[in-house]
């Protein structure tokens, strides 16, 4: 009997026994292959320790192992694991997977320790032990979430520390290095400072929240807003609410926790007292909704490229990045002001010849019918390719080779159709622009078509604030 070559996987959650520990499931199962003539190969042993198996894409070690078991010829004759649950806790992720390797390569999944046999009941029991596995899975969750549940309900840890603090035994310890950052934040913030400024403050000191990232408004009010600086704790116990950024939900609980405050409630009480203040001015302004304007979504920031957005009850324009703080240089500019100069920017370019225009994707009403199929058909390819790389499908070689190709062959059919000169274009645009100068400067259109006008024309409008200059970048009329 020839020898069979083997891939194993193992994967260890953090939930798990000793006896589900890495070293455990390799020995057993290269004691099954010695008794069954199989060769596990050294480095097709693949590893996800400390990942819970309910989502395959979340399993580096998993989804190398099935991008290699789609190279030819296949590296290995099967996949051995100690138990299914390790393969998967997901029926779905199971189906798929087990399927695609057994029908496409070739390549099966074996469990050392639930030997199903080769008939046709083998497929009910394993189905069955798949199903187990998975309730088990759901049940440990639920578990999990009521212990984590009571400890905090004692005053125990059971999330992440935030800035400010860092973990100790089962317990937040400030950190010397961040904690008084926490504390400028209230400070300035109580002694009136915005919370724009705040960010741009620390942004330019160089500090960086936990995550190494820039702060922005949100990142500096999750922080004023936080019980955890005064020594409280706090939890929604049905679980993250992606839509209460800022756990004000009914069902958040707070209690006392045990570790050391860095401010003090006096502070905390005042910061939240501004807070309130500010959101009952932002609630009255945001029932008067904004009217629309003709250059929405059009206007970008010389400095950082960011969207122009309303400000000031609508009346202007302001750098997106700008009033998170993290742009340093303000945009800000009346929308009046900005309609005139692109008005009179649109006028002064119909003349202009030297013109530089941004051709837009190609789709199939903008070339010859049959070139149309067939550009259509290399684009939907280029998504399929990306979709595959992204679930894991795909490794990047393969993705990269797939995409060159494919877009080889657009560009060959996308030469094939004739481009049209700068004088044409140019003629072009003449003749749009002056149509379009008629209805952005009719009082009967409103802001909202005026807009929609605009865009079928221009990709995007430029402007500098320090030398109160603006640039058009046009689309190819033709």
């Amino acid at each position: 009997m020839p020898v069979r070559t083997a891939a194993a996987y193992i994967r260890v959650s953090t939930d798990d026994q000793l006896e589900y520990s890495p070293d455990s499931q390799i020995n057993k199962i290269k004691e099954y292959a010695q008794h069954n003539n199989i060769h596990v190969i050294d480095e097709f042993i693949f590893l996800d320790e400390g990942i819970s198996g309910r989502k395959a894409e979340k399993r580096p070690a998993f989804m190398k192992m099935i991008a290699l078991a789609k190279t030819k010829p296949k590296p290995f004759d099967m996949i051995l694991v100690w138990k299914f649950s390790r393969f998967a806790r997901n029926r779905e992720d199971s189906i798929v997977y087990k399927s695609m390797l057994r029908k496409q390569f070739g390549i099966d999944v074996i469990s050392i320790s639930e030997q199903i046999g080769e008939d046709k009941t083998s497929i009910l029991i394993e189905a069955l032990l798949e199903a187990m596995d998975e309730y088990y899975s759901i049940n440990l969750a639920e578990e999990v979430k009521r212990g984590m549940n009571e400890k905090f309900s004692r005053g125990g840890v059971v999330s992440q520390p935030p800035f400010g603090y860092k973990m100790g035994n089962d317990i937040f310890v400030p950190d010397e290095e961040t904690a008084h950052v926490v504390r400028m934040i209230f400070e300035d913030y109580v002694a009136g400072v915005g919370i724009r400024k705040i960010a741009m403050k620390l942004n330019e000191m160089g500090i960086r929240s936990t995550k190494g990232n820039l702060f922005e408004n949100r990142t500096i009010e999750y922080i004023l807003t936080n019980p955890t600086y005064i020594g409280k704790l706090r939890r929604n116990p049905n679980g993250r609410d992606s839509t209460d950024r800022f756990h004000q939900s009914e069902d958040t609980v707070i209690v006392d926790g045990k570790h050391e405050p860095i401010i003090s409630e006096e502070v905390f009480n005042k910061a939240s007292e501004r807070l309130k203040e500010q959101k009952r001015k932002y609630v009255r302004h945001a029932q008067q909704k904004p009217a629309d304007f003709m250059l929405r979504g059009l206007c970008r920031c010389s400095d950082c490229g960011s969207t122009l957005v309303q400000a000031v009850k609508g009346t202007s324009l302001q750098c997106h990045k700008y009033a998170r703080g993290q742009c340093k240089i303000s945009h800000s500019i009346t929308i009046k002001k900005m309609n005139e100069a692109v008005i009179d920017q649109i006028k002064a370019d119909i003349d202009n010849s030297e013109i530089t225009f941004i051709s837009p994707k190609k789709s199939a009403a903008q070339t010859d019918n049959i070139n149309a199929v067939l550009l259509e058909k290399e684009y939907k390819k280029l998504e399929r390719v990306k979709e595959a790389f992204e679930a894991g499908i795909d490794s990047i070689e393969e993705y990269k080779m797939n995409k060159l190709r494919i877009q080889s062959r657009i560009s060959e059919l996308e030469s094939a159709v004739p481009q049209p000169s700068q004088d044409e274009m140019v003629a072009g645009f003449k003749m749009k622009a002056m149509e379009v100068m008629d209805k952005i400067m009719s009082d009967d259109i409103s802001e909202n078509d005026k807009n929609s006008i605009l865009r079928e024309m221009i990709s995007h409008i430029t402007f500098d604030r320090k030398n109160m200059t603006i640039q058009i970048a046009y689309l190819s009329p033709v």
